[in-house]
């Protein structure tokens, strides 16, 4: 297959993989409602993990010490994060905005950068911080000027999100992608189960639709979305990728809006066209790579 063959396969892989990820919002919410937010997403990533283990047997059994160890922490670091945004779920009143609340994870992405790591972001890092703190401030004063749980939630979870990213690039370099993310998936239900077990009443008996979007959640949304997003990312530069799946938010506040009836005020619009805004202009110079044709 030609250059263009690939690229175009590329886009149409992630694009469906964003897809994915904004069913997995609706999966994840049904899912709640008859099951414990902390033993849902144990459950979730446990059973994961074990899918992908089977994909990753022969280089889980040449990882060293050291891998597992980094694997271990960027697990850590994803528990706390993915904690966090199961919390928010469970809180949030409106499936669209905190999608975009918790994109804005990607435009702290090159901040904390700056702060932990010595880079030196372009400067349409820094112009991207305005719009999106206004995005934020609208959807807060969209319920009475006040910022509600559930949006407190998600961009805690886009700040430790933020985090991970920096630690994955600049602390694990060696180990595969698959194997750490096996081990950070497994690793999320090592450490959240027991905590489930500690905070949360489980319930004696779990409706069989509840069960249903938990498996569509594991299998779909975790396992399927991270094969068919490793396949078209191996295709493509890592920026050209970044792009299209900024998508991800638009989709699920049009899920959102088909599954569950959401509609939007006009501040809340308002808010996310700002932080849809912020995640462009973060990401400008691919952006504009990407109207001019080439992939990154």
């Amino acid at each position: 297959m030609n250059s263009s063959g690939h690229h175009l396969k590329a886009d149409l892989m992630l694009v469906f993989t964003t897809f994915i990820a904004a069913a997995g919002w609706i999966f994840s919410k049904e899912a709640l409602g008859g099951l414990p937010p902390l033993l849902f997403i144990g459950l979730r990533f446990v059973l994961a993990g074990l899918v992908l283990a089977v994909f990753a047997v022969p280089q889980l059994r040449a990882l060293d010490r050291r891998g597992l160890c980094r694997g271990f922490l960027i697990g850590t670091l994803f528990a706390c994060a993915i904690t966090l945004w199961i919390l928010g779920l469970q809180h949030t009143r409106h499936l669209g905005e905190s999608s975009f609340i918790a994109s804005l994870g990607i435009v702290l992405v090159p901040v904390f950068a700056r702060l932990f790591f010595g880079e030196r972001p372009p400067a349409s890092t820094w112009a991207a911080l305005l719009p999106a703190l206004a995005g934020f401030a609208c959807l807060s004063l969209a319920h009475g000027f006040r910022v509600e749980p559930g949006q407190w939630f998600f961009l805690g979870a886009a700040v430790v999100f933020a985090l991970l990213f920096n630690v994955n690039s600049h602390v694990v370099r060696n180990v595969p992608v698959l194997v750490l993310s096996t081990l950070q998936m497994l690793v999320v239900g090592l450490l959240v189960l027991p905590t489930a077990l500690w905070f949360e009443r489980w319930p004696e008996q779990v409706p069989a639709a509840a069960l249903g979007w938990l498996v569509a959640s594991a299998l779909i949304a975790t396992t399927l979305r991270f094969l068919l997003q490793l396949y078209g990312q191996s295709l493509t530069t890592p920026s050209h990728a970044a792009v299209i799946l900024m998508l991800e938010p638009v989709w699920t506040a049009i899920a959102a809006a088909w599954w569950f009836a959401e509609t939007m005020t006009g501040l809340q619009l308002a808010g996310c066209a700002l932080i849809f805004a912020a995640l462009l202009i973060s990401r400008w110079n691919w952006v504009r790579g990407l109207f001019k044709g080439r992939p990154g």
